[in-house]
């Protein structure tokens, strides 16, 4: 646990970013950025946003939007002991760790992947976001599948 009991945790706002001016390219960048190296991070996303905007033929950031949309949960399993034995309890996820998912999804399947550096691999891992399909797709359906055949355990939600 973090602290002490019953104290309130703030959440750090993150300021908008310079270009599109958006906080959730802003959270993007952040989540990108390895070893502190800002710059770098915005540089692949910018480039990123930009391909996608040009398949999308839309807004850059309104075309993120809907690929975080499309990767975003909206049941997942949290684990519960309950009498000796841990069950897998069904429960809906909150609006701010559906978007933190989604993006871990997204940059952790384009991490995940060999033969092509990772501002390329991300960028087609966004475009594929974008049209449905993808990795990162893949693990928002198996988590909700997940969620669905646990569906017997929901009693033990409180």
């Amino acid at each position: 646990m973090r602290g002490k009991v019953g104290k309130v945790i703030r959440k750090r706002e993150v300021k908008p970013d310079q270009v599109y001016n958006s906080v959730v390219v802003a959270r993007l960048i952040n989540k990108v950025m390895m070893d502190g190296k800002k710059t770098i991070a915005a540089r692949i996303v910018y480039k990123a946003l930009e391909e996608l905007g040009k398949q999308a033929k839309d807004e850059p950031v309104t075309a993120l939007d809907k690929a975080l949309q499309n990767v975003k949960p909206s049941m997942e399993v949290r684990s519960r002991r309950v009498g000796g034995a841990n069950y897998q309890i069904p429960m809906p996820v909150a609006p701010g760790r559906q978007e933190a998912l989604a993006m871990r999804w997204i940059i952790d399947t384009a991490r995940g992947k060999q033969g092509s550096a990772f501002e390329d691999l991300f960028t087609k891992e966004l475009i594929n976001a974008y049209k449905g399909e993808g990795d990162a797709i893949k693990k928002k359906s198996d988590v909700e599948k997940m969620a669905e055949a646990n569906k017997a355990f929901a009693h033990f939600r409180w």
